[in-house]
């Protein structure tokens, strides 16, 4: 395995430019019984952006992302990679295309080592005879390989690749699951809540790791309810609310009271400054990494009392 990086768009392809979304959503329509969960929703990824999604408890968030990924099919709505319509039945489809998912839960098999985790059902076979027939493994090759991508993404404190995961700290398993996930995504990670449940430190250290994925040109979208966590690395966040779309902001065009309470209803996208589409230019650094002193951004809030946890 080498380490996947993606490229920026290239305008000079024809029918592509740096506007062009790599994963967009028309009309997403999916209901369980009588409750609906998305209500003719859209979406559009960039290349090399974060895109944050955010929500209050049952805003359609995972319902959208499992559509997205394949966990769900929609009832109704399309879905267009790189403007050419695809449809997921499994998340293997996904997977098979570049869509890559790093869930809550934390998809690892604790009792297995860094590498092999990495390497979770694409395991490497050895060459030759070894390899083709009698079906060995190249264990160095992954140790080499997932070394390899955790030092990539800026992981120094996993040094032993054959050291069991269950003996890792919750930040460390995490950083195996999104490394796995920049290894193999060609084209879109997907991080659902990744830094839920972590300390302080271990959530500094996955939002480095997100910046240094979005920095290789591979766009990412980020489902969190940490405000402060999306508003320090997303370039754009959409907002779902009651299955729909409640607008599209930007961390430098509305403060965290702004974007939760267009979040809880408490006022509309038409009530606030403005809505933000498409980025200006893939190639233009986005609000989380520019200078707050030289680009006149809005000095970000306190997170307000009573916001969903």
């Amino acid at each position: 395995m080498t380490v996947t990086t993606a490229q920026p768009a290239d305008s000079s392809t024809p029918g592509r430019n740096d506007r062009t979304p790599v994963l967009s959503a028309r009309g997403l329509v999916k209901s369980f019984g009588r409750v609906v969960g998305l209500d003719g929703v859209d979406l559009d990824l960039y290349p090399g952006e974060v895109l944050a999604v955010i929500g209050d408890n049952g805003a359609g968030k995972s319902t959208l992302i499992k559509c997205l990924t394949g966990a769900l099919v929609p009832d109704a709505g399309q879905l267009l990679l790189d403007g050419r319509p695809v449809q997921f039945k499994r998340p293997q489809d996904a997977r098979d295309v570049g869509i890559e998912t790093v869930y809550q839960s934390l998809a690892v098999a604790p009792a297995l080592d860094i590498a092999s985790n990495l390497f979770l059902g694409r395991e490497r076979r050895r060459s030759g005879v070894l390899g083709s027939v009698l079906r060995m493994l190249d264990h160095k090759g992954m140790r080499r390989s997932a070394a390899e991508a955790l030092t990539s993404l800026g992981i120094g404190t996993l040094q032993n690749m054959s050291q069991a995961v269950e003996t890792l700290s919750g930040g460390q398993r995490q950083a195996v699951s999104v490394a796995r996930a920049a290894a193999f995504g060609s084209k879109v990670i997907v991080l659902d809540e990744p830094t839920a449940a972590l300390g302080v430190r271990e959530s500094n250290q996955v939002l480095r790791m997100i910046k240094e994925v979005r920095s290789r040109g591979l766009p990412v979208i980020l489902i969190s309810h940490n405000m402060p966590h999306v508003f320090e690395v997303a370039d754009r966040i959409h907002i779902q609310r009651l299955g729909r779309s409640a607008g599209v902001i930007t961390p430098s065009s509305h403060t965290m009271n702004e974007a939760v309470a267009i979040m809880t209803g408490a006022t509309t996208l038409a009530e606030t400054p403005g809505s933000v589409g498409a980025p200006a230019a893939a190639a233009t650094p986005g609000p989380a990494e520019q200078d707050p002193a030289g680009d006149g951004r809005r000095p970000t809030p306190p997170r307000p009392e009573g916001h969903p946890s």
